[in-house]
């Protein structure tokens, strides 16, 4: 993951309302082996995180212009420390209109993953450590702290110069509840939102469950299906990238690796080729469980409306086709 450029500034605001001090760093960062292990832990912590939005850039304007800055950085009439001095001081004017915000370290770092070259750019807090020395005396110290993050968006600068109809080019962690207090962080990246993760990832899902009912898979391959999905779908959320369902067509059945794909694109369910999938929809998918009382159930979630029928107004599961184990116990049951 060779990093380009990389620089971290400092906004230092105080939750008493004060205003905040901004202290801008003169140089970028050297490329060291320390730059890389904290942009990959950040980079690490983002992808783990759930509630993340996919989007494009609003129309650039006096609103919106860090669009406009980074352009003038790409083609080269703009340099990375002005592009950055210049973005962060228009952040500190946003965040002094949140009376609850706080300051933090602002990193911006340019880097190629593979063939594609992505802005990261994250506020990052400092947490104080324990460390124990040689003599083995102990001291404090304050790290930044890559773990948690509340602020971070992700640019992927290549599919945004390449593939203008695209709208899923940005990726940010999505303020819960849309406070005001956090969602100038989303302002100040200017993005919208263009693609319904969720809603898609959905969609995906349910085009699963039909797939499955329609080739009248067995419950073992329905399962074995099941658990490949996900695991792909988790790979991909892991790294930052996209579901293809081309790829995911080929590894449901690398005999048929077109199956899956035809599926989708015959069967009007509008899912485009490529989207980012929403992390939380997928664990949901693993499976229904339940517990109580004595009893125990789990399922597969595709058997919903298929082997298994939920009545809400009674609170009761119908289920189809029980196992022959269980049937052959609860007859044995019976004829006692």
């Amino acid at each position: 993951m060779p990093i380009r450029h990389a620089v971290i500034h400092q906004i230092d605001k105080k939750p008493d309302g004060s205003p905040a001090v901004l202290h801008l760093a003169r140089q970028s960062l050297p490329d060291t082996q320390a730059i890389e292990n904290l942009l990959a832990d950040v980079n690490d912590t983002y992808n783990a995180k759930t509630g993340k939005a996919w989007g494009l850039f609003h129309a650039q304007s006096g609103a919106y212009p860090l669009s406009g800055w980074l352009s003038k950085f790409i083609e080269g009439e703009l340099g990375f420390m002005d592009f950055t001095c210049t973005a962060t001081e228009h952040l500190i004017k946003l965040m002094e209109e949140s009376n609850l915000s706080v300051g933090g370290h602002v990193l911006f770092a340019l880097y190629q993953q593979g063939m594609t070259d992505y802005l990261t750019v994250a506020i990052l807090q400092q947490v104080e450590t324990v460390a124990v020395a040689q003599d083995l005396t102990v001291a404090t110290s304050r790290q930044l702290d890559s773990r948690t993050l509340r602020f971070a968006a992700r640019i992927n600068l290549s599919e945004w110069k390449n593939n203008p109809a695209s709208r899923q080019y940005i990726s940010f962690i999505k303020p819960k509840g849309g406070r005001k207090s956090t969602a100038y962080f989303q302002d100040f990246i200017g993005c919208q939102e263009g693609v319904d993760s969720p809603g898609e990832t959905r969609t995906l899902l349910k085009a699963f469950s039909d797939f499955v009912e329609r080739e009248d898979l067995p419950a073992d391959t329905a399962r074995e299906k099941s658990r490949e999905l996900v695991t792909y779908a988790a790979s991909q959320t892991k790294t930052g990238k996209p579901i293809s369902l081309n790829e995911l067509s080929e590894v449901l059945d690398e005999d048929r690796p077109t199956t899956f794909a035809d599926f989708i694109k015959t069967g009007g369910y509008g899912l485009t080729e490529s989207f980012a999938a929403d992390k939380r929809t997928i664990n949901q998918f693993r499976r229904y469980t339940g517990r109580a009382e004595g009893l125990s159930i789990s399922f597969e979630s595709h058997l919903l409306g298929s082997k298994i029928e939920f009545d809400q107004a009674s609170a009761s599961l119908t289920i189809k086709n029980l196992p022959t184990q269980l049937i052959d116990q609860l007859k044995r049951t019976a004829g006692a």
